[in-house]
């Protein structure tokens, strides 16, 4: 059996703090990480592939990496991606509480427009003004549930890759290089 690979993203910075954000009050282990560092890091994590594991390699002097916010930083990585994939977890929640919603109005248009474009059709039955009014109600009533369908098919996708990408980057091996 072969042994699997492991995808690397390097960094290279002067102190650990620069990979957190600096406004952020919180304890060093509880910080987020500076917008720039994450979008680098996850930028580079999209494109590594999805079956291998994931180690990211700090490169920063000798003296910082003997320091405590080095020793602490893969718990404070840990702790950041996992809360992303918690926050893309809620997301996913949300977007389907709203589809659910949103499927619900739709189907109760749909059933209106049907229903009215009946009583119009019955209403003008010799002309082409009931069909006109019936297929204008019922194209209506499935504009209504567009919104529902786009949710259910194909909105959620993202969300649960990025939730996925998070995960893998929780995992992530943090590795730290003296120089």
């Amino acid at each position: 059996m072969m042994a699997s690979s492991v995808s690397t993203i390097e960094l290279q910075v002067e102190k650990v703090g620069q990979l957190f954000d600096t406004l952020d009050p919180l304890p060093f282990r509880e910080r987020d990480l500076d917008r720039e560092a994450e979008e680098y890091i996850v930028s580079w994590a999209r494109e590594l592939p999805r079956s291998v594991p994931i180690r990211i390699l700090v490169h920063l002097p000798a003296a910082e990496a003997a320091s405590e916010q080095a020793r602490m930083l893969g718990q404070a990585m840990e702790r950041y991606f996992k809360y992303r994939a918690e926050v893309a977890s809620n997301e996913l929640r949300e977007l389907f509480r709203i589809g659910r919603y949103s499927l619900a109005i739709g189907l109760g248009v749909l059933a209106i427009c049907t229903v009215s474009g009946r009583v119009l059709m019955s209403a003008f039955p010799a002309g082409h003004l009931g069909n006109i009014f019936n297929e204008g109600l019922i194209i209506l009533g499935w504009v209504a549930n567009w919104r529902p369908i786009e949710i259910f098919l194909f909105d959620w996708w993202p969300i649960v890759r990025r939730r996925k990408l998070f995960n893998r980057l929780a995992a992530a091996k943090i590795v730290l290089a003296a120089r």
